[in-house]
């Protein structure tokens, strides 16, 4: 499922796009255009391009998470059809947007929220727990105060306070924000591992033969504290996609237009005067707990394999 997943974020712009595959106009055949963007194309559809084209490949769906095309002349979103030859097969927003479109691009940046922010984190946590655990002293006392205090803070609060400072609604700066709050929890447990391995006696002879502590830390007592870094890393991914999806449904997320599950929720959200457009928050409530689910499934998995 996971694999799943993470295809469908890489294949955003095969599986959903307002450009074709494949298409031949004018003598011309354009390959993956909607990978490409070709200037030529730019400004056309697939509904646009369907009358005059040779021939085309649509992509299985038809639309970009960005086009607005109305089903109807109201402004009010529409429910999905669920016949398969319909156009929006998981209906639209108040604005036009095909759900199913944005559901799927949603899901690149979503998971690239999830998978970059463990990764600073782990990188992060590894090398302050690391250091700390080995070096003991004023050095491990420094650290462990500055873990204490960073987890004092109320972790929503806190991002909140640092997004408003950096005063930009990206992907970049959410990651960062996510990853400079979540290390915390890694580099307590590298600590702790690295305690318990270094009186162990390859720590010993390691330094018995003259190796230095960088090359102590980085050859012997990390990679043997990496199990259980990787069950709280795994775990961490569906917390942090869970968080990008509380901070964007506060609007201090990824910014709109841009697609996200959370800021798929908030334009839900918003349409609460429209009672009957449940779909709107059903589909990436469904997706978002599809996704933790089979995160933490992972993680309970390597959890055990770990011991």
């Amino acid at each position: 499922m996971l694999l799943a997943l993470s295809l469908t974020a890489l294949l955003a712009d095969v599986l959903a796009s307002d450009l074709p595959l494949a298409v031949r106009v004018d003598g011309t055949t354009w390959w993956l255009p909607c990978v490409t963007r070709p200037a030529a194309l730019r400004g056309s559809s697939q509904i646009s391009l369907a009358p005059t084209a040779e021939w085309m490949w649509r992509t299985p769906i038809h639309f970009g998470p960005l086009q607005t095309i109305a089903a109807t002349g109201e402004d009010r979103p529409t429910p999905p059809p669920w016949a398969p030859d319909e156009t929006h097969w998981l209906g639209t927003d108040e604005l036009g947007r095909d759900v199913a479109a944005r559901l799927v691009h949603g899901a690149r940046v979503s998971l690239l929220v999830g998978f970059l922010t463990m990764l600073i984190a782990v990188g992060i946590g590894l090398l302050v727990g690391g250091v700390s655990g080995y070096a003991g002293g004023l050095t491990d006392v420094v650290l462990s105060r500055v873990l204490e205090v960073m987890q004092t803070f109320p972790l929503v609060f806190f991002l909140i306070a640092l997004l408003s400072v950096l005063r930009t609604q990206s992907l970049w700066p959410l990651v960062i924000a996510l990853g400079l709050t979540r290390w915390t929890e890694v580099a307590r447990l590298v600590r702790a591992e690295v305690l318990s391995l270094e009186s162990r006696e390859f720590v010993l002879a390691a330094r018995a033969l003259g190796a230095s502590p960088a090359r102590i830390i980085t050859r012997h007592l990390l990679p043997n504290a990496l199990g259980p870094v990787l069950v709280v890393a795994t775990f961490g991914v569906g917390s942090a996609i869970l968080l990008e999806t509380a901070l964007s449904f506060l609007g201090i997320g990824v910014a709109p237009p841009t697609a996200s599950w959370g800021e798929l929720l908030t334009e839900a959200h918003r349409t609460l005067q429209h009672p009957g457009a449940w779909w709107l928050a059903v589909f990436p409530g469904l997706a978002i707990a599809l996704t933790v689910l089979t995160v933490n499934a992972l993680g309970e998995a390597v959890r055990r394999v770990n011991g």
